[in-house]
């Protein structure tokens, strides 16, 4: 199995997936490939513009893309993908058109059968076993929030150590802490900003200069960095 799971996809001040594009290089290798792009999570734009962000870049690196929303039968789509690209975006209304479109099983079919899965943001969280660590708001019902389980632990992309100034509201960490205490076998990651994970050769690795916070109901949190060994929180699965 080969997942490259980006925390975010802009880093302030660059341009659009300009940070993770060398990873993505490196990920899909030097043969051209066209990927099947899921551009569901966008909401204030239309998916065609989504396309056209993301194949800018993929196409500076030597790869392509294409939405799924152009195929008249995504389920094909997915069978017949070299690799599967899923954007970010409000992770709700992506899960429901996953849904609605059956293919949260076709993905983790062709995942499994070493297609290559590369997802930022909510396209993170859909690798998750369900959508319950998103930092999105519940915007549409998702019908359902089982997502496709490539990894056995959450993902919370874009993770933040404390709230801003003034603010009263629940920090990053007292939401994951509600979660873990109702859901105490399952690990929370944190992802920051400017980092990724990465599964290859059956190994999951992390990418970036930052740590990650990771949680467990009855562990208090702690730091890993990119020299560490995080294949403990995957030793359900057999990559």
């Amino acid at each position: 199995m080969k997942l490259l799971l980006i925390s975010n996809s802009t880093m302030p001040g660059e341009p659009y997936l300009d940070y993770p594009k060398q990873e993505i290089k490196k990920f899909l290798g030097d043969k051209p490939v066209t990927a099947v792009f899921i551009p569901y999570a966008a909401v204030t734009f239309s998916f065609d513009v989504y396309c056209t962000k993301v194949e800018e870049r993929f196409s500076e690196i030597g790869h392509h893309i294409v939405g799924i929303h152009t195929f008249p039968d995504p389920v094909k789509a997915i069978h017949e993908a070299e690799a599967i690209v899923v954007g970010g975006g409000n992770t709700w209304k992506l899960v429901r058109m996953m849904h609605e479109n059956k293919l949260m099983n076709p993905i983790r079919e062709k995942v499994f059968n070493n297609i290559p899965f590369i997802g930022w943001s909510a396209g993170a969280n859909v690798a998750c076993p369900t959508l319950r660590t998103t930092n999105d708001m519940p915007i549409v019902d998702p019908k359902g929030f089982e997502c496709t389980g490539l990894v056995p632990f959450q993902i919370n992309p874009h993770y933040l150590d404390a709230n801003p100034a003034g603010h009263g509201g629940e920090t990053r960490e007292q939401r994951i802490q509600e979660f873990i205490e109702i859901n105490p076998d399952v690990y929370v990651a944190g992802l920051r900003e400017g980092t990724m994970f990465k599964v290859e050769n059956s190994k999951l690795t992390l990418i970036g200069n930052r740590p990650c916070r990771i949680f467990k109901k009855g562990q208090e949190p702690f730091e890993l960095s990119a020299n560490d060994d995080f294949n403990f929180m995957c030793c359900d699965t057999v990559f």
